[in-house]
């Protein structure tokens, strides 16, 4: 009830006066007096969470139990159950997080120029609902298991950037870490109950696969009808409500203008920040089995695994989303990869079950600082009209560089063993952390001056 009682807040919020920065002539982010990404919105805090951000964050909620429950059985069904190497596991393992990046592009371009963010989320999330009957239409056949992962990394690229656009423009300026924290947390909560459903079903169907994939379409398909029932596109009020020239803001758009963004130093510098971090960070699928290896943990356990990670990036997400919107979002963000670069050093020297609750815990408090704060950091950094663009650029450039670098992980394991790879991804992450701490420093300066005008 409270959700179809607060859409109406979100269809508004680009219609209210001063809501947008391009109807006033100034481009938006310039400064705290029209919302921008260093000064308070006009919305306020009370309307954090309107009926859009509920809504996102339930389907996310089941879009996660969906997803995580096929990623949790992914290492064991194809490493143990399909017998690939660990070669062969970084290829579908970087397919899987890097696939058809190039359409995280198309997707937040076709929703910014077309202004019909909700249509390009929905059909990213359909796409991937279906997908779910694809595992059971490959079998074994890894190729076909390649494809369908490709298949269903098209529609996370597609839906991602309209999505977290949607949540942007729903948002106040001011409250935009915790609108992110607020979806992060719910889709955790998603990933944290997805492992348990896939391995209650593989007990329960003494490990078949094939029923771990049938209910995970089957609880994708009730995350694309909450979308479809509670989530408004931003801007759509009544004629009488809307900015002149509104409706077609975004049909002048072209890929041109997009290309553009890079132009504003700001978020050019949060791009290229990004990009050497996401490239030496170890995916979660490897971080699985380096843990399971390096303690012996019985394989019919890994899938439990990945509960601890989301355990505490539930815990952490609306925390560090407040904690950035108070002292500054890149300094989140830092401190989230300095987590992830204390859990190598774990790998390397800890043991015991030490190393495994700590290393899990440190993975997911490194979520929890980086993904949505990320995203809370470069949307208000450009236009309204280009924010899914915008999104889509940095998502884009996390999931190429990750896709590399599960390549990369995946050959040095072969080369010169687990550990070894490990000790190369944790010096290259220093390294891209010191980058980013330098790039990212004027708009830490920005941010805290932006507030003491507020």
């Amino acid at each position: 009830m409270y959700l179809s009682e607060t859409r109406g807040a979100d269809s508004q919020n680009k219609s209210a006066p001063g809501a947008s920065g391009e109807a006033g002539g100034s481009p938006p982010g310039d400064g705290p007096e029209h919302g921008g990404p260093y000064g308070r919105s006009p919305g306020g805090a009370g309307r954090l969470l309107t009926g859009n951000v509920l809504a996102l964050g339930m389907v996310s909620f089941l879009t996660d139990i969906s997803s995580e429950m096929v990623t949790a059985v992914l290492p064991l069904y194809l490493v143990f159950h399909l017998g690939v190497s660990t070669m062969q596991f970084g290829v579908l393992d970087g397919l899987y997080t890097g696939a058809t990046a190039a359409l995280r592009l198309v997707g937040g371009h076709v929703a910014d120029r077309f202004q019909r963010r909700k249509t390009v989320a929905g059909f990213g999330y359909g796409l991937s609902a279906a997908t779910k009957l694809g595992f059971l239409a490959a079998g074994t056949s890894v190729p076909l298991i390649g494809l369908v992962i490709g298949v269903d990394r098209t529609g996370k690229g597609l839906r991602t950037a309209p999505r977290d656009a949607i949540i942007s423009l729903s948002a106040p300026g001011d409250g935009q870490g915790r609108a992110f924290g607020f979806h992060r947390a719910l889709d955790t909560a998603g990933a944290l109950l997805g492992p348990l459903a896939a391995f209650g079903v593989l007990w329960l169907t003494l490990d078949a696969y094939d029923a771990v994939f049938s209910v995970s379409f089957c609880v994708a398909v009730l995350g694309v009808l909450v979308l479809t029932l509670f989530v408004r596109e931003p801007g759509m009020a009544p004629a009488a409500g809307r900015v002149p020239g509104e409706a077609a803001a975004g049909r002048g758009l072209s890929l041109r203008a997009a290309a553009g963004l890079l132009r504003r130093a700001p978020f050019r510098r949060v791009v290229v920040a990004v990009l050497p971090l996401s490239l030496v960070t170890i995916s979660d699928a490897f971080l699985y089995l380096l843990l399971q290896q390096r303690l012996d943990i019985p394989a019919g356990w890994l899938p439990l695994l990945p509960v601890g990670v989301s355990v505490t990036y539930l815990l952490a997400a609306m925390p560090f989303g407040r904690l950035a919107d108070r002292y500054g979002r890149s300094a989140v963000v830092l401190g989230g990869y300095l987590a992830i670069l204390g859990c190598y050093f774990l790998i390397l020297w800890g043991d015991g079950v030490v190393l495994l609750a700590v290393a899990l815990g440190l993975r997911g408090l490194g979520y929890a600082a980086t993904d949505g704060v990320i995203s809370a950091l470069a949307g208000p950094l450009v236009p309204k009209t280009q924010r899914a663009t915008g999104l889509a650029i940095v998502q884009t450039g996390q999931a190429v560089a990750a896709m590399a670098g599960a390549w990369c992980f995946g050959a040095l394991w072969t080369v010169v063993g687990p550990r070894q790879a490990v000790a190369v991804m944790a010096v290259g992450l220093g390294l891209a952390l010191v980058l980013a701490a330098v790039l990212l420093r004027r708009e830490s300066a920005l941010f805290m001056r932006g507030k003491e005008k507020a």
